[in-house]
């Protein structure tokens, strides 16, 4: 458990991160400047909007301590791989998906480490671990943005390179995403089936919440109907690996993933179920 926590954990979200960034131009980022009302829109959902609403969740479900800073941590989290897929299912505007990824994934090196802080702090009073805003940054810098500039440099340096190698990377990924969901589950068993019951109406209020959030936001600012639907879902998908990762990085537990995991991994289950759907409905239109 030793190894998977501090070796596989870590490597696992680099290799999610260097195949969200082999799938990205620099183009990409510099189509914010071309639509800023739709990235506007995008970045105030996931930055501000998500947080919210997981703070008003945790207060109206009763959360307890670890579970309340995990809850926290998924929602501090951007959307990552997961939430391009679903946009291109459901028929959305996937180059916005994608430039959103890309540029709040490269923010949350900023906003991450210093909510995760406030969250630990907030909900664990003196049982809190000691957590040090300018390590967790260095750390997600590391694993996260890192493999992300890398699988762009790849992109641009060898693009034939960039296509043969990137589904092979979204396969691995997809199967460490598993094997992380599995591990964090089978590590807290006990405290799994335990709250199961209070976890999961609770994940599943602020999922469906936030893609019903993201998609009204949309429409009151004008957007095009694909757009809305992009919306909706960077709103309403958030990076799991990235929030067990981070439970992991705080706690430092060697010998197991702490219950502040939990959160992250049945989120990383139920959010296919809650956008499955939306995203029959988008598809419909």
């Amino acid at each position: 458990m030793d190894f998977l926590i501090n070796v596989v954990l870590p490597l696992s979200l680099a290799i999610i991160m260097l195949s969200l960034g082999i799938g990205l131009t620099w183009a990409d980022f510099a189509r914010v400047a071309r639509y800023p009302r739709a990235f506007a829109v995008g970045a105030v959902s996931q930055v501000v909007l998500v947080p919210l609403a997981a703070l008003l969740v945790v207060t109206l479900f009763g959360l307890p301590g670890e579970l309340a800073v995990g809850f926290m941590l998924i929602s501090f989290c951007p959307g990552g791989v997961t939430s391009n897929m679903i946009s291109k299912l459901s028929r959305g505007d996937v180059a916005l998906s994608v430039s959103l990824t890309a540029v709040i994934s490269l923010l949350s090196i900023l906003t991450v480490p210093v909510l995760a802080a406030w969250a630990v702090s907030r909900f664990m009073g003196d049982a809190a671990p000691d957590v040090s805003v300018t390590s967790l940054a260095i750390a997600m810098f590391l694993i996260t943005t890192l493999p992300v500039l890398i699988g762009v440099a790849i992109r641009h340096l060898a693009p034939v390179f960039a296509d043969r190698v990137e589904p092979v990377l979204s396969t691995l990924a997809t199967v460490l995403f598993v094997v992380i969901v599995i591990a964090a589950l089978a590590g807290n068993w006990s405290t799994f089936v335990e709250n199961l019951p209070l976890l999961g109406p609770a994940l599943i209020t602020l999922n469906a919440g936030l893609m019903i959030i993201g998609f009204v936001l949309a429409a009151l600012a004008g957007l095009a109907w694909q757009a809305r639907k992009t919306i909706s879902v960077e709103t309403g998908i958030q990076n799991a690996t990235l929030g067990i990762t981070l439970a992991a990085l705080i706690t430092g537990q060697p010998e197991g993933f702490s219950p502040m995991a939990l959160p992250s991994a049945i989120y990383g289950i139920t959010m296919y179920f809650v956008a499955l759907p939306f995203v029959a409905w988008f598809r419909s239109r």
